[in-house]
């Protein structure tokens, strides 16, 4: 018993020590604030996959309070933003439960009642996406990843909107812009949950390790 907690506890600290580190690679910025995204937004994602929605999310909070706390605790609302999409995607991507589509769906709602968000009102037909992703997300991994990051797009976006009241003309602006970069985010979620699971298959079938509390996709192991 002792030993298999003694493993959680390290595979923890170590899926949260590489959490951190990958939010100190930014990739592109996040247009209308002066934060970046960063690799992150690849691996976030894929904890709850790996160790269930509950611990996923409690993996995750650590990892950006980590990060957070390193970067001295700023207040800026842009910067506290950031906490909460992610979780969301988290939970998407973590299990199918029709809950989840509630995000989405209010957040057309809360884009819409806006008056700035009411002037850019087809920018929010991208939250349909995580409905659309939600019938194939069993058959297919990028559908799930798609999904994953859409949701946090809906929750990202409202916020920005209602707490920095971004104008029209930038949501607008945007639209040619998101499907790409959420596009990409969808393929890196992909292949780091594929490189990760295969990772840990190789551990728990050639090295001999035994991880009772990691779930393993078999699709993606090492046979």
């Amino acid at each position: 018993m002792w030993k298999n907690v003694s493993k959680k506890a390290l595979f923890v600290i170590v899926f949260t020590a590489l959490g951190f580190l990958a939010m100190q690679v930014p990739f592109s910025n996040i247009l209308g604030s002066n934060i970046k995204f960063n690799l992150f937004d690849f691996y976030g994602p894929i904890a709850g996959a790996f160790m269930g929605s509950i611990w996923g999310l409690v993996l995750v909070a650590a990892m950006q309070f980590c990060n957070w706390a390193f970067h001295g605790f700023s207040t800026e609302t842009s910067t506290l933003i950031r906490f909460f999409p992610m979780l969301l995607s988290v939970l998407y991507f973590a299990r199918k439960t029709p809950w989840i589509l509630l995000i989405p769906g209010a957040a057309m709602i809360a884009f819409w009642i806006h008056p700035e968000g009411r002037q850019a009102w087809y920018y929010a037909f991208y939250w349909i996406i995580p409905f659309a992703m939600y019938f194939l997300r069993d058959r297919f991994l990028f559908a799930r990843a798609l999904g994953a990051t859409f949701t946090a797009h809906c929750v990202g976006s409202v916020l920005f909107l209602w707490l920095l009241n971004l104008k029209a003309p930038m949501w607008i602006g945007l639209i040619p812009i998101v499907w790409m970069e959420r596009g990409l985010m969808a393929i890196g979620i992909t292949l780091t949950y594929m490189a990760f699971n295969f990772l840990l298959s190789v551990l728990v079938n050639k090295a001999g390790v035994n991880l009772p509390f990691v779930k393993l996709n078999p699709k993606y192991s090492l046979k």
